[in-house]
């Protein structure tokens, strides 16, 4: 953690309202005049999209089958920590891009599934700005989320995680169902050691419920939306939270918990709006002070 030189970091799964999430954080950073150093949990894959490939079918062949983004053999934990760490200590990290279709690789000359160079973040920045996989991540050599100020979960119940996934892969990426399938298993015990501990070290946790039913997620034919959706918000410290202001702003909400608020799943940019432009405040005011 750093007063200097804050990271907040996104930390979760898709499913969630990873759009949604960006959008708000964007617009309060651009209301407050906040410059903000973007840095993207992609860019830490190890591998580019045919190396992955090549590994996966290696790993399949030599009775490996749980190799997955989510797991340390296909991910660059140390130099996340690392560059989490020189961001804290001086303001300024390297950085590079995951180019994930045609679009954004079109303005780099490169190939989908191909990184960008590393190169130094643009100088000047107030804070760090993480959103992927692994913002709260630690394991027994590596610890990224001590490094974080202000660290929020972003995360779906495991059914909805689940269709999305599929629609996605199917509507977007032409995979057959059956690959899908076989991926979801494939990632699940990364998932369970790497993914969902980090979800008992954030801040704040977001967590997407839908109120339709979801149980057999394989023949879902729709993803719900977020008005089919009811939103948990929880504060590992409740200590300071207005939950009156909260609740009075956010209609149809209600404490489940001395530190929970559910909302409707539609209120969630609103409900970030107004839970971390003070927080974002406070980060601030504290790098004034420190500088």
């Amino acid at each position: 953690m750093s007063a200097r030189h804050p990271i907040i970091a996104i930390t979760g799964s898709s499913g969630a309202g990873t759009t949604t999430v960006m959008t708000t954080f964007a617009q309060i950073f651009r209301r407050e005049g906040v410059a903000a150093a973007m840095i993207e949990g992609d860019a830490f894959h190890r591998y580019e999209r045919a190396q992955m490939r090549a590994m996966m079918a290696e790993q399949h062949e030599s009775g490996q089958f749980h190799f997955s983004h989510f797991g340390p053999e296909a991910n660059l934990f140390e130099e996340l920590e690392q560059q989490f760490a020189a961001y804290a200590r001086t303001g300024t990290c390297r950085v590079r891009k995951y180019l994930h279709d045609h679009e954004e690789a079109a303005p780099y000359g490169q190939q989908p599934g191909t990184f960008t160079p590393w190169e130094d973040i643009a100088p000047g920045s107030d804070l760090l700005f993480y959103e992927g996989l692994h913002g709260g991540l630690k394991t027994d050599t590596v610890d990224v989320a001590r490094h974080v100020d202000l660290l929020i979960g972003v995360v779906p119940t495991i059914n909805l995680e689940w269709i999305q996934k599929l629609h996605r892969d199917k509507t977007a990426r032409g995979h057959s169902h059956e690959a899908i399938v076989d991926t979801i298993l494939r990632r699940m015990p990364d998932y369970v050691n790497y993914l969902c501990p980090q979800f008992s070290r954030t801040h704040v946790n977001f967590q997407r419920v839908p109120t339709v039913d979801t149980s057999n997620p394989f023949i879902a034919r729709d993803i719900p939306s977020a008005d089919e959706s009811m939103l948990i918000i929880r504060f590992a410290n409740p200590k300071g939270i207005d939950f009156p202001y909260l609740l009075s702003m956010l209609q149809n909400s209600f404490m489940s918990r001395a530190n929970t608020i559910v909302c409707p799943g539609g209120k969630m940019s609103l409900a970030m709006q107004l839970i971390f432009t003070p927080m974002i405040w406070r980060l601030m005011d504290r790098r004034k002070q420190a500088l």
